[in-house]
């Protein structure tokens, strides 16, 4: 009780997990609170990431004055179309991003969506929007190799 007012005092928060920490918990730990908390930290942050990086090129490509030497506006072109395509990459990222902050919120993060086995810690660190386990992705791009898209 330590106050006056004969209220329980309120706990301190817990501080997040670390990455060590992450991969040092117990398989039955496996996705608990504090875990799904940490990897919707880790998709929050590279969706904010991301959001800047969309705005930091439109404004790059609204700056940008058209030379008038045809091979610096070649280069610059180029430039650009490199760029347009880093950013769609980066559109559809945001895409696995928010389907992955959905499965933290429907309690299915970090699972198989083949199998429904653990996808592992170590990958989700790796790549925070996979949803397949390593075997279920690679069965999936042999058979895609066998068969085409």
């Amino acid at each position: 009780m330590g106050n006056n007012t004969g209220r329980p005092m309120p706990t301190a928060t817990k501080k997040p997990l670390t990455e060590a920490q992450l991969q040092a918990a117990p398989a039955k730990d496996y996705m608990n609170e504090e875990q799904l908390a940490f990897f919707r930290q880790r998709l929050l942050d590279l969706k904010r990431e991301l959001l800047e990086n969309v705005r930091d090129t439109s404004e790059h490509l609204r700056e940008t004055e058209a030379a008038s030497d045809p091979s610096d506006r070649a280069t610059q072109e180029e430039e650009q179309a490199i760029e347009l395509r880093t950013r769609d990459r980066e559109r559809k990222l945001l895409k696995k991003i928010e389907e992955a902050l959905a499965r933290i919120d429907d309690a299915t993060y970090g699972f198989c969506n083949e199998t429904g086995e653990p996808i592992g810690v170590r990958r989700l660190l790796a790549r925070p929007t996979a949803t397949l386990t390593i075997e279920a992705q690679e069965r999936r791009e042999r058979m895609q190799r066998m068969f085409g898209d």
